[in-house]
């Protein structure tokens, strides 16, 4: 059989051969090329403030090492497997007290007492920690660099009371509370997620405007009760009773499954909230459920939190998890969604059920972690970064 030879185009010779199977394009369209000029336009004095810092508390390096900012002991980013660990390896906030230094504050909500069937979320804040440190502030696609263009600090965790949910709750809420009023814009890392009641009346107190919600889950958590407590399924039931958070601007994204009671659609019915299933986010795409989350989460609302399960995720990408439910988002979708709600601005964000005795190789808890970077990066990338501030206008800041 003769082999196939690539016939160059009439007129053609060697050096002119045209692949009319590659259409001609210009790459200064490309988001690649657009990314790689701008990361020019970002400042660097942050990273070498850090080399200073780091060779001031570490000691100079040997005299073999030829990179002479690398110091002794490891005291920044690198190397990445070295240190202790905070988050993204962002400063530890020892004293509660000057949170309010810094533009975004990450705490953790060590607690699983809300847990229905698999336990370990009170793992969650370790398990991410740990592999922030893979992470780099800089992101290429979104032309970011959370070291050069905002603060960030780790204000360590909550003080939660494992055998008591409202102790637990209202030492949530407090801290929750202190984060916010400082104008640090709390993120939080769960725990499971019954926490998200607790974390919401925190901002809520903070102010009288108008709270939307975009929840991403394959559950719908808006029953009153299970098993004659409030637990993880039921947080915004009682969210949404909170005057100034109501259930009208609670949008859920993603929910569907076996798991989802009857219960708790009964009173999602009842309080007029909007779910849109995995079936309608198939069918409507990506860009379109965003528009519908924005358009409900914010009517007549002054601000807007997020709410990240991370079992709205198909769970052969989240093993690490309490309730894993086949069926979910792909990693890279509700990444998409997570950035473009972020990018309108958000009071707050929460990433939670993240179980690390369940996860495999910290996938569970990477994906966590990106959520939150992802979500810092968009509101850096565009413009919102410290939006949350106005709900505290009229208030003030100060200590709770």
């Amino acid at each position: 059989m003769p082999r196939y030879r690539h016939r160059p185009a009439p007129g053609a010779g060697s050096a002119g051969r045209t692949r009319r199977h590659h259409p001609t394009f210009d790459r200064t369209q490309l988001q690649g090329w657009r990314m790689m000029h701008r990361e020019a336009e970002l400042p660097h004095d942050a990273w070498d403030a850090e080399e200073r810092r780091c060779l001031a508390l570490g000691l100079q390096g040997a005299d073999s090492i030829e990179d002479r900012s690398i110091p002794t002991f490891a005291r920044g980013e690198l190397p990445h497997f070295a240190g202790i660990n905070t988050f993204m390896k962002a400063p530890y906030c020892e004293d509660i007290g000057d949170v309010g230094h810094y533009d975004a504050a990450v705490l953790g909500v060590p607690f699983d007492g809300g847990t229905t069937y698999r336990p370990g979320t009170r793992f969650g804040p370790q398990g991410m920690r740990k592999i922030s440190a893979l992470y780099t502030p800089f992101n290429y696609e979104l032309g970011v660099d959370l070291r050069e263009q905002m603060t960030l600090c780790d204000a360590g965790d909550i003080f939660t009371i494992p055998a008591n949910i409202e102790k637990t709750f209202d030492q949530i809420s407090r801290g929750v509370e202190h984060v916010f009023r400082s104008g640090a814009l709390p993120v939080i890392m769960g725990g499971d997620h019954s926490i998200g009641f607790p974390c919401v009346r925190g901002i809520a107190r903070c102010t009288d405007r108008r709270i939307g919600i975009v929840h991403f889950d394959r559950h719908a958590d808006i029953q009153e009760k299970d098993l004659d407590e409030r637990m993880h399924t039921t947080p915004w039931f009682h969210a949404t009773d909170l005057p100034n958070v109501p259930a009208t601007n609670l949008v859920q994204v993603g929910i569907g499954g076996w798991q989802v009671p009857r219960q708790a659609i009964k009173e999602a019915r009842k309080r007029d909230t909007t779910i849109l299933t995995m079936h309608d986010v198939e069918r409507l795409g990506l860009d379109k459920v965003v528009e519908i989350a924005l358009e409900v989460a914010w009517k007549d609302a002054d601000a807007v939190y997020i709410s990240f399960d991370i079992d709205s995720v198909d769970c052969g990408f989240v093993p690490g998890t309490g309730w894993p439910e086949p069926g979910g988002f792909l990693p890279r979708e509700v990444l998409y969604m997570l950035g473009r709600v972020a990018a309108e601005g958000i009071c707050g964000m929460e990433v939670v059920e993240v179980s690390p005795p369940y996860d495999t190789s910290e996938i569970t808890a990477l994906l966590g972690v990106r959520a939150i970077v992802d979500v810092l990066g968009a509101t850096v990338a565009h413009g919102k970064l410290g939006e949350h501030r106005k709900l505290l206008r009229d208030y003030g800041a100060g200590e709770v």
